[in-house]
């Protein structure tokens, strides 16, 4: 079998780095949203008003955690910490994934599917639809990064290390 763990060692922060910049991107039109939504009460409904704030939490989320396993990952990647492990990577990302799913197909429900903005005379209908993109966006790359972590962790239990083994060999 061939040894992925320079693909891995490059790869770790490139697929963190694109959550984190992705869920910048929601956080910035979520908190704009959120804003505006509390300072006019102009939203179009109390469900976009909720899903746009559940999108904040999932994006604050998101950057906090993406951040400190990418910071824990390029410090102690083989070093056998138990933030670094595949179990702890699984977990995080299941959860995060679990958030970003619900959060995208709750406004995409809300929102019917998209906007129409020509024809919708929604209040910022443009970032709306971007929210729900962007929602989309970061949900592929979780699942991305999920899948990732299940192959690797199907190393690691053939390396007998279990779901306490690392992402890259010792």
């Amino acid at each position: 079998m061939a040894n992925f763990d320079p693909h891995v060692r490059r790869g770790h922060p490139i697929v963190f780095g694109l959550l984190i910049l992705f869920a910048i991107i929601e956080l910035a039109l979520s908190a704009w949203l959120t804003s505006r939504y509390n300072a006019h009460h102009n939203f179009p409904s109390t469900g976009v008003r909720d899903r746009t704030r559940f999108l904040l939490f999932t994006s604050i989320w998101t950057v906090f955690f993406s951040f400190l396993y990418m910071i824990l990952f390029l410090h102690s990647a083989s070093s056998g910490s138990v933030l670094t492990s595949v179990g702890s990577h699984g977990i995080f990302l299941f959860i995060t994934w679990v958030f970003w799913i619900a959060g995208s197909a709750a406004i995409t429900a809300a929102l019917g599917g998209g906007l129409n903005c020509g024809r919708d005379p929604i209040n910022y209908c443009d970032q709306l639809n971007a929210l729900e993109a962007f929602g989309w966006i970061e949900t592929v790359l979780t699942t991305f990064a999920i899948l990732i972590v299940m192959f690797r962790g199907i190393s690691a239990s053939r390396r007998g290390d279990g779901l306490r083994g690392q992402l890259v060999s010792v």
